[in-house]
């Protein structure tokens, strides 16, 4: 039986607590709400909401249920004890020796090969967001900054930022090079932080990039590197999607641009990666820090006792992950499915008169309203996402929702649901910018 407490709470809190840097209160998380209150279902509640808002790859689990049909000695034990015994009392904070040597080939072979990992520089953690914190703790200490590029994953203002008492400064970047960074802008979102008085103490990327869907150049990756051994900070490359790009050879991991320079600065740079995105398996929580620094690594694994991984579902992975019939064969279906998705998702928008930024990544496609917007500001633009929201009942992420600084940009996924549901989201738009055509005529 619920407790029922009618007086508000006297009892103080802790700044953590009642801190307002968890980021929830942004349109990204309140477009999730308004879906959970009225979801769309092909069957049940054909006008609800469709959710678009989520970066979640469904698009080949099909891949991942068959496997698991086919060998079920993945998720068992085998005859007698010992497995079960052994797995049961496991207590090893580096994690399963068979898991992080299967981790470390999977992500070797989704670079094709361009890029060798140690698995004793892996540290396991329960999912990407738990990785990205902890390095964080690693790294800064409260009040100091982090450089992050806009537009970025809203959910790093709650990430990096609620329990570290980290800042994130802005780098800020515009679609007049396809939002790339700049040497010019690294150095304007340095002297902002030092500005205030922060110490300055990393850059965090993501690439590929959430929310654009697209790769970072080479040579921009060169760039920020020697921004970052310049400065003598770190470097941490959140690489979540890189399996998730349609082709192999478009995506440069910050590892490639290490080995090609004998790892020289090396001991700076920390990648994150994790099972969510490309495997589509957010719900077994397996995230992972690769560093180049023996001390962060050391310190990460100390720490990864807050936030480790059941050996259970260790076991299961590396069993399916050490299979390479299997991974190359997933991640070449993947790629070319992903491919066959986004495709479906551009000439759509594009039937509507609707353009996006080219991309060559990831669950999502950067979508331009601009010339939707009555006004270009953020007011503007989040009245925009509230029609779709509410009468279009499409939850699509604003792009302030993502610190973008131009108003105009959203945030599209795609491979969270089947073609079917994808081709009435697109009827959608389709009718909502005939409906807006028509209404610009007669006014006229």
């Amino acid at each position: 039986m619920a407790i029922e407490n009618e007086q508000p709470s006297t009892v103080g809190l802790s700044k953590v607590a009642v801190s307002e840097t968890h980021g929830e209160d942004s349109p990204y998380f309140a477009g999730w709400k308004a879906y959970d209150e009225n979801p769309y279902d092909e069957s049940n509640n054909q006008s609800g909401v469709i959710q678009m808002g989520l970066a979640e790859n469904q698009v080949s689990f099909d891949l991942l249920e068959k496997y698991f049909e086919e060998h079920s000695e993945a998720s068992s034990w085998g005859k007698g004890a010992p497995g079960f015994r052994e797995n049961a009392l496991f207590q090893d904070y580096h994690g399963l020796k068979s898991f992080r040597q299967a981790m470390a080939n999977f992500m070797g072979q989704i670079r094709g090969g361009r890029a060798k990992f140690d698995p004793d520089r892996i540290v396991l953690t329960a999912g990407a967001t738990a990785a990205n914190e902890l390095l964080t703790f690693i790294l800064a200490d409260p009040g100091d900054a982090l450089l992050v590029p806009t537009p970025y994953y809203p959910g790093f203002d709650r990430d990096l930022r609620w329990r570290t008492g980290v800042k994130i400064v802005p780098i800020h970047t515009d679609s007049s090079n396809n939002f790339q960074v700049t040497p010019e802008a690294l150095e304007a979102a340095y002297q902002c932080a030092e500005s205030m008085n922060m110490k300055v103490r990393g850059v965090l990327i993501t690439n590929p990039s959430n929310p654009l869907g697209a790769t970072i150049q080479r040579t921009v990756l060169e760039q920020i590197l020697d921004f970052a051994t310049r400065k003598n900070i770190h470097l941490v490359s959140d690489e979540i999607y890189s399996g998730s790009t349609f082709s192999s050879s478009e995506f440069i991991s910050i590892a490639e641009i290490l080995e090609a320079r004998n790892h020289k600065d090396s001991e700076r740079v920390h990648i994150v990666y994790s099972l969510s995105k490309d495997l589509g398996l957010p719900g077994f929580r397996v995230g992972t820090i690769y560093s180049y620094n023996d001390k962060v690594v050391t310190t990460a694994r100390r720490m990864s006792s807050f936030t480790l991984i059941s050996s259970q579902t260790q076991h299961l992975l590396a069993c399916m992950l050490s299979n390479e019939e299997f991974t190359e064969n997933y991640i070449r279906i993947n790629r070319q499915r992903l491919s066959r998705r986004y495709d479906m998702i551009i000439k759509g928008l594009k039937k509507a008169g609707i353009e996006c930024l080219k991309g060559n990544a990831g669950l999502f496609c950067w979508m331009n309203l601009k010339p939707l917007l009555g006004e270009p500001t953020g007011e503007g633009e989040l009245g925009l996402w509230k029609i779709m929201l509410n009468e279009v009942r499409l939850n699509i992420s604003p792009g302030s929702s993502c610190h973008c600084s131009e108003p105009g940009w959203f945030r599209v996924c795609f491979a969270n649901m089947n073609e079917k549901t994808l081709e009435v989201a697109l009827e959608r738009i389709h009718k909502f910018m005939e409906q807006r055509k028509k209404k610009r005529i007669n006014k006229v």
